[in-house]
């Protein structure tokens, strides 16, 4: 198979793994902060990315650095992409309102 394919085959990996591994984060944040057990939902879900990360990574990589890279610069875009994405969905507090101080 062509090297370069096969290169375009490893960042498309790493986009999917970067994908459900930063998806994963944001989707944990927004369970873990309403939990009555914060620290199992962000350990479990810690646990449960990492493991699928390292080994999508090891699967990708089959020793090859030029594959590794690849998946890695992959895995960096969709953290790009789902910062962007998840961004637009956080609420940003209405410039016009004041807060309030406390101190007075």
């Amino acid at each position: 198979m062509n090297e370069n394919l096969i290169l375009v085959a490893a960042l498309i990996a790493g986009i999917a793994l970067g994908i459900i591994f930063f998806g994963g984060l944001w989707w944990t944040v927004q369970k873990g902060v309403t939990s009555e057990q914060p620290a199992l939902w962000f350990l479990g879900s810690f646990i449960l990315r990492m493991s699928i990360v390292l080994v999508g990574f090891y699967l990708v990589g089959h020793g090859q650095w030029k594959q590794m890279m690849a998946c890695l610069l992959g895995w960096i875009i969709a953290r790009l992409i789902v910062t962007a994405l998840t961004a637009s969905l956080v609420k940003q507090p209405n410039s016009t309102t004041k807060e309030m101080s406390h101190a007075s």
